[in-house]
């Protein structure tokens, strides 16, 4: 059996010096790298553990088919991961228009169940089960102590301090977007595969082909899902630099089809780049980027119509030669403004079964 590749024998030591939009896990980031700086690199490529399977969290954006980040390797023929993933999101909102009003102050609990099987070693396929709770829940008293800390409560939070739950978009005079409190549901189930049609070598990084598709599971009267199924496509790249330095980027393009609260979604464009820093044979440090366009397009509704672009920084640690936990947070930044989540926090845990 194999497990997961990382760094053991160093030669050469290096320093490195980071910045983030975090609010406050990047002093974290810092000096465990700068606690690391004593270890050093080998020769040959080392394996990282791959970036986050991080999606836009955003709970209306996340009807949409989203396409997680992946690497570009794939699994040795026979190999079976499986991951299992708890991430909390709050999401608050308070837009106000003349014709229009969005009122969003709840957090969203997603668990997904992911299992991937590799068919040969350039192509594997996967599907992940998702479910979803929304609460009023438990991340509101820290971000609202982290804010007052950093840039200022937001419009939003002060607005909604007295409000517990709330969950209403209305686009006009009709209501789009409306979920009940401590409500639980199947999200839609995706279908995914990956062909990796380029290996790495000293100059090329590895290249692979993705395709995604989505089935309508999640009951769309309670904002579970679309009711309608979705496509996607899209290119992952990874490569190894400095032994110690593991660098991945994703591009994907997603096709909705039908109508989502309404309205005619539109092709969907998201991003990814990510640098993976193997401090040893067990623990990594990974800071990423993602942004996301919006699948609504000239609602009148900024949490409808903006992209989000955002931050994120976590580890990973294997606890065994083929069990991985992964810890990471998503902070938006504001390169756009309007539209993203507030803040997710999330854990992954993920077995490998080879033959």
């Amino acid at each position: 059996m194999r497990a997961w590749i990382s760094p053991t024998n160093p030669r050469s030591c290096w320093g490195l010096r980071v910045s983030s939009g975090m609010r406050v896990a990047a002093w974290l980031f810092c000096l465990a790298v700068a606690g690391g700086m004593g270890a050093c690199p080998r020769s040959s490529y080392a394996e990282g553990f791959g970036p986050f399977p991080v999606r836009n969290f955003q709970p209306i954006q996340m009807l949409v088919l989203g396409m997680p980040g992946d690497r570009a390797t794939v699994l040795r023929q026979g190999t079976v991961d499986v991951r299992v993933e708890l991430a909390d999101t709050a999401s608050i909102f308070n837009e106000l228009t003349p014709q229009s009003s969005a009122v969003m102050k709840f957090e969203t609990l997603r668990s997904g169940l992911f299992l991937r099987y590799g068919v040969t070693d350039r192509f594997e396929v996967a599907m992940e089960v998702p479910a979803l709770y929304r609460y009023q829940g438990v991340l509101n008293g820290g971000i609202t102590a982290a804010e007052r800390a950093t840039t200022g409560l937001s419009g939003a939070r002060r607005d909604l301090r007295s409000l517990g739950y709330a969950y209403m978009v209305s686009p006009g005079s009709r209501t789009a977007f409306h979920g009940g409190q401590d409500q639980w549901g199947l999200g839609d189930i995706s279908l995914m595969s990956k062909y990796q049609f380029v290996r790495q070598t000293e100059t090329l990084p590895a290249v692979s082909l993705r395709f995604a598709v989505k089935a309508p599971s999640g009951d769309a009267s309670r904002v579970f899902g679309s009711g309608h199924p979705d496509a996607g496509v899209g290119l992952a790249l990874e490569k190894t630099f400095l032994s110690r330095w593991v660098t991945y980027v994703n591009v994907n393009g997603v096709f909705p089809s039908g109508t989502v609260g309404g309205f005619r979604p539109q092709p969907i464009v998201s991003a990814m780049t990510a640098a993976e820093y193997l401090w040893s044979e067990h623990v990594s440090f990974t800071l990423q980027f993602d942004y996301y366009s919006s699948a609504f397009h000239g609602t009148g509704l900024k949490v409808l119509d903006r992209g989000v672009t955002e931050v994120v920084l976590g580890f990973n640690y294997q606890l065994q030669p083929h069990l991985l936990w992964q810890v990471y947070g998503v902070e938006n930044v504001d390169f756009i403004t309007g539209g993203s989540a507030d803040f997710t926090v999330s854990t992954v845990l993920t077995y490998r079964f080879e033959s």
